[in-house]
């Protein structure tokens, strides 16, 4: 288990090193002497305003989603109980835009962003409960209703967008998912929610094993079922909000990466939910640069300075090709 961690660690900081050299504008020489503490005013202000706060972003943002993930996963014992499907991510975006259009919060008020798209993140993990009801454990009623309440978010935030059409382009923002132009102040308001909530969950690491052993276990193994699982999704709730405020909806990684982490580090959610933020980080880390590194190549090869791939699009489209993928070489398995 030490040598998975230490691989993993070590994946992290080649993804963040890639990272810090694949933006435009700078060749990596350039990168790496201005790290050595050489380089003008201007390459500073580069590497360390703008590139390095991007990627700690980056870094956090990923651990948020991955754990949360987890966490909704084992409390509802529910492997597509990611936040993308729950109500969760729509309903924080849907929180975030609206704050923005009526003038409460926007890009240079991250604080007023991150209390807007909890509230959103709570509504909309409430509205998929009342309409679960009872089958709420059941894997397949959960997607379906979690596909309803994210298109009744989704069709309420393009109202928004109709009432203040000024707001697109900060909503297209959120919806797609980027780390374009985030700065030190978006950085200082995340770790600190990260590393509260983040601790929250892993103490909670031993309810949630029991719960994704099933309710009858844990009531007999003398676990407050109902408090246990209160508990988790205000844990995930609150990661999502924190991972949307900061970088918008990124697709598939609140899904996808915890059936990763499970299967790397166990079960045991003691190791999986460290395992998970490490994974997530990476997987982000690692699709911002390629995002990066693809936005260059695409920049040349059309003759166009401001062609920009988000990295929301690129794990959206990566995500659903192996969530296709795994489906389709598990026909028979209940998701």
């Amino acid at each position: 288990m030490t040598r998975r961690f230490t691989v993993l660690g070590a994946l992290a900081v080649v993804c963040a090193a890639v990272e810090l050299v694949a933006g435009r504008g700078m060749s990596p020489g350039v990168v790496w002497d201005v790290l050595n503490g050489g380089g003008d005013a201007t390459e500073r202000h580069i590497v360390f305003q703008l590139r390095l706060p991007r990627l700690m972003v980056a870094l956090g943002a990923g651990a948020c989603l991955a754990v949360a993930g987890l966490v909704l996963q084992s409390a509802l014992r529910n492997p597509l109980a990611g936040p993308e499907v729950t109500g969760v991510t729509p309903g924080a975006v849907l929180g975030a835009v609206t704050a923005t259009a009526l003038g409460l919060a926007g890009w240079d008020s991250p604080l007023a962003v991150v209390l807007a798209a909890c509230a959103g993140g709570c509504a909309g993990a409430a509205l998929l409960w009342l309409l679960a009801g009872r089958g709420r454990g059941d894997p397949a009623q959960t997607a379906v209703h979690g596909v309803l309440v994210s298109a009744v978010l989704g069709g309420l935030t393009a109202m928004v967008l109709l009432v203040e059409p000024g707001e697109l382009g900060s909503v297209v923002q959120w919806l797609v998912g980027t780390t374009e132009g985030r700065v030190w102040e978006h950085w200082h308001l995340l770790w600190p929610w990260a590393l509260v909530w983040g601790a929250a969950a892993w103490l909670l690491a031993g309810p949630l094993t029991l719960l994704r052993c099933g309710d009858d276990i844990a009531l007999a193994a003398g676990l407050s079922v109902r408090r246990a699982r209160t508990l988790a999704l205000m844990c995930a709730v609150a990661l999502t909000a924190g991972a949307v405020a900061a970088v918008g909806a990124l697709g598939f990684i609140g899904l996808l990466v915890p059936h990763l982490a499970v299967a790397v580090f166990g079960a045991d959610l003691r190791r999986s939910l460290p395992g998970a933020a490490l994974t997530g980080a990476v997987v982000v880390c690692g699709a911002d640069a390629v995002a990066q590194l693809s936005s260059r190549l695409l920049a040349t090869a059309l003759d166009s300075g401001r062609l920009t791939l988000p990295v929301g699009a690129l794990t959206a489209c990566l995500g659903a090709a192996l969530l296709l993928l795994v489906v389709r070489r598990t026909p028979g398995r209940t998701f």
